[in-house]
C-alpha cells in the first residue's frame, strides 16, 4: 500500500484533522485508518454504554459550520446529547465533508518508521483484518488516537478466584459489551470516582442493582461534578469557561495571545488582582458544594472533591442524568467506601480495613495509558518526537530531547512563577497519595505501560508537532487530540486547519539552529533581535514548547501534571494563539463589549476556513 497522507483515528480530533486537510489540500491523496469498528473514538458504537450523554448541552459540542440541529438528530434544546446522537452526528459530519469513503476500519497502525531523508515520511506497518500485516508509506502522518484509546486494567489479588466463581471484571471502556450485567447482577463493585464511575453507579442503581462504590483513600479522590448551571449567576458552565472576561482570571502562560495582556498582568501581578482571582474560583467552588449538599448524608459526604477547584482541569464534569443522582446515592442501593482494595475472593471484594461485601461484577474505572500505542522507529525517536519516554538520569540529555533538558525546565519554572506568583502556592490534594500500582493487592504485568509509569510528559509545539529542528524541517507528523478542554469540538476544528497549514509550510515556525543552540549553550533560550508579543526577545521554539508544557504541571497538577495537556479556562486564548499563527484575527465578536462578555462557541468560528483560504489566494 502506498498513500500520500494518512490520518489515524476517527474521533472528534481525527475527523476534524482529516476534513481540514481534505478541504484545504484536495489534490492530495488521503487515507484514514481506525482500529475500531465504527466512527467516533470515545463516541464509537462499541463504546456507547447505557445512558451515556455529553457533559455539554446542545449547541456547544459541534463543529463550526455543521450544527447539531434537533430536526436531524435525537436531541432538543437545553438537553445533553445522548451518545447515540453524537455518534450519528459524527457519521453525518464525515459524510458531509466527503471523508467517510476514505475511512478503513479495523486497521491497526502497529509501527511507524521515520525515513531519514530530505523529505522525510513514514514507513508504516498496518494490521488489516483477515490479511495480516502490510507495509505502507505516508508522506505525512496525523496521529489522532486521543487519550482514551488504551484502557489500563490492573491485576487484583484473588481475581482468578473471583472469576472462577462466576464473577466478571472489566474496564469502563467495555461497559457496553457487558451491559447485560445490569439485568443479571445482584451486586456490583464500581472502582473509581471519575465521571465514568458516576455514570456506572447511576446506571446500575437505577436498574435496581446494589452498588458498592470504592474510592481510593490514597488516590485523587472524587471528581468535581456540577449542575449545568453551576454558578451564582446560573450561567451555563461550559459557556462560562469560554467567556473572555472569565478567561482573564486564569494564570495562563499563552494568555497574552488574546491581546489583553495588560488586564491579565493586573489580575496576576498585583495583590488586589490575585485576591479577585481567588475570590472568583472560591465562589464557583462554593456554589457547587452548596448545590450538591454533600454533607447531607454520610455517603454523599465521601464524594466531596479533594482537589482545589482552581487547579482542576478537564475532570470537572456535569450532572447530566435524567434523575437526581444524589437521592439514589443516599438510598440503600448505593454504599460508598473510601479505602483500598486488598483482594478479591469468590463472590466478594475485600478492602484493606477489613470491610468485605458481596459482588457479582467488578467495574474498574482505572484510567488510560496516555502514550500512543504505535511503535515509533528508529528506537529512541520518541524523545525527538516529543511524546512520553523514559526520563534520563544523565546530567546532559541529547539536544533533541527537550523534555529532559533540565536547564530549559528550570528556566521555564522561573518564568512561570515570576509571571504567576499565585502558582507558587500549590494545593495539597492528598498528603497520603500513592500510585495505584504501588498499592498492596494491585499490580500490573511485567514491563506493562501504566498511567503510573514514570515518563516524561508530552512535549509538543502547540501541543501538536515535534519541536525538534530536524522534524520541523520535514514537517511530516502531527499529533492531534493529545489534549482536552471544554471546547474540544472547536479546538479540533482549528487544530485540523493548523496542521494542514503546517504540512503545507504555511506557518512561520523558524526552527533553524534550535538543536544546535541547545547543544552549544543550554542557557541561550532566546534568539537575538527577534521580539515576542510582550516586547521581549522572541523565545526559541524549543524553549516555548517546554514553557507551555511545563506550565501545565503548575497550573493543573492532577489533570495535566506530568502527562498530557488538559485545561479549562484557557481554551479561548489557545484558539487565539492558533489563529494568530494562521495570520487570522482572533477577535470574532461584533464589538468590544460582546468580545469580552459573550461566550465563544462554534458559531464564532464558522468563517475561519474561508478567511484562511482568502488569505492564501491573496498571497
Amino acid at each position: 500500500m502506498c498513500v500520500a497522507e494518512l490520518a489515524y483515528g476517527t474521533g472528534w480530533y481525527g475527523l476534524a484533522a482529516a476534513s481540514q486537510f481534505h478541504s484545504t489540500q484536495p489534490e492530495k491523496s488521503l487515507v484514514i485508518l481506525d482500529a475500531q469498528t465504527s466512527i467516533g473514538g470515545t463516541w464509537a458504537e462499541e463504546r456507547l454504554y447505557p445512558m451515556l450523554k455529553s457533559n455539554n448541552l446542545l449547541g456547544t459540542y459541534e463543529y463550526p459550520g455543521f450544527p447539531m440541529s434537533s430536526d436531524k438528530f435525537d436531541v432538543k434544546a437545553g438537553e445533553h446529547m445522548k451518545g447515540t446522537a453524537l455518534n450519528s452526528y459524527l457519521k453525518a459530519y464525515a459524510e458531509h465533508k466527503g471523508i467517510a469513503k476514505l475511512i478503513r476500519f479495523n486497521h491497526k497502525l502497529l509501527s511507524a518508521e521515520h525515513r531519514d531523508t530530505h523529505d522525510g515520511g513514514w514507513v508504516l506497518t498496518i494490521a488489516e483484518p483477515r490479511k495480516g500485516e502490510k507495509k505502507a508509506f505516508a508522506r505525512h502522518l496525523i496521529v489522532a488516537t486521543g487519550m482514551t484509546s488504551e484502557p489500563f486494567l490492573p491485576h487484583f489479588d484473588g481475581q482468578e478466584e473471583f472469576k472462577g466463581a462466576g464473577g466478571m471484571i472489566f474496564h469502563g471502556k467495555h461497559f457496553k459489551q457487558n451491559s447485560k450485567t445490569m439485568e443479571t447482577a445482584q451486586a456490583i463493585t464500581v472502582f473509581g470516582a471519575t465521571k465514568s464511575g458516576w455514570d456506572a453507579v447511576y446506571a446500575y442503581a437505577t436498574a435496581g442493582v446494589t452498588v458498592n462504590w470504592v474510592i481510593r483513600s490514597k488516590g485523587h479522590g472524587p471528581c468535581w461534578i456540577c449542575s449545568p448551571y453551576a454558578t451564582p449567576l446560573k450561567l451555563r458552565a461550559e459557556k462560562l469557561a469560554t467567556t473572555r472576561f472569565i478567561t482573564w482570571f486564569s494564570p495562563c502562560i499563552w494568555g497574552d495571545a488574546d491581546g489583553y495582556g495588560w488586564i491579565r498582568r493586573f489580575f496576576h501581578n498585583t495583590a488586589i488582582g490575585r485576591f479577585l482571582v481567588n475570590k472568583l474560583y472560591s465562589t464557583i467552588a462554593g456554589d457547587i458544594l452548596t448545590q450538591n449538599d454533600y454533607e447531607a448524608h454520610p455517603d454523599t459526604a465521601k464524594l466531596k472533591p479533594w482537589t482545589d477547584f482552581m487547579f482542576t482541569a478537564d475532570s470537572i464534569s456535569t450532572l447530566n442524568y435524567e434523575q437526581d443522582i444524589f437521592p439514589i446515592i443516599k438510598s440503600d442501593l448505593v454504599n460508598v467506601h473510601v479505602g483500598e482494595i486488598d483482594h478479591l475472593s469468590a463472590g466478594k471484594v475485600h478492602l484493606a480495613d477489613g470491610t468485605a461485601f458481596e459482588s457479582d461484577v467488578f467495574l474498574a474505572t482505572t484510567g488510560w495509558k496516555h502514550v500512543p500505542s504505535i511503535k515509533f522507529l528508529p528506537e529512541g525517536i520518541e524523545a525527538e518526537l516529543g511524546i512520553p519516554h523514559q526520563p534520563t538520569t544523565q546530567p546532559h540529555a541529547p539536544a533533541q530531547d527537550i523534555a529532559n533538558q533540565q536547564s530549559l525546565i528550570e528556566a521555564a519554572d522561573r518564568e512561570i512563577l515570576q509571571r504567576f506568583p499565585r502558582l507558587r502556592d500549590q494545593p495539597v490534594w492528598n498528603a497520603h497519595y500513592k500510585p495505584m500500582t504501588d498499592q498492596k493487592g494491585i499490580d500490573s504485568a511485567a514491563n506493562e505501560l501504566t498511567p503510573y509509569t514514570p515518563l516524561t510528559p508530552f512535549m509538543l509545539h502547540r501541543f501538536m508537532v515535534p519541536a525538534s529542528a530536524r522534524l520541523l524541517r520535514t514537517r511530516d507528523i502531527a499529533f492531534t487530540g493529545m489534549m482536552s478542554n471544554f471546547s474540544n469540538s472547536v479546538t479540533a476544528h482549528l487544530c485540523g486547519l493548523w496542521i494542514s497549514a503546517y504540512f503545507a509550510g504555511k506557518l512561520n515556525i523558524n526552527a533553524e539552529g534550535d538543536d544546535e543552540e541547545l547543544s552549544t549553550s543550554k542557557t541561550s533560550l532566546l534568539r537575538n533581535g527577534e521580539r515576542d508579543d510582550r516586547g521581549g526577545k522572541r523565545r526559541s521554539v524549543c524553549y516555548e514548547t517546554v514553557l507551555f508544557n511545563r506550565w501545565g504541571r503548575w497550573r493543573y497538577p492532577t489533570d495535566w501534571g506530568n502527562r498530557r495537556p488538559a485545561f479549562t479556562f484557557d481554551a479561548v486564548p489557545y484558539l487565539d494563539l492558533l489563529q494568530r499563527d494562521l495570520g487570522l484575527n482572533p477577535h470574532r465578536k461584533s464589538g468590544w463589549l460582546a468580545e469580552i462578555m459573550q461566550p465563544y462557541g462554534p458559531d464564532d468560528y464558522v468563517d475561519v476556513n474561508d478567511e484562511w483560504m482568502r488569505k492564501q489566494k491573496g498571497e
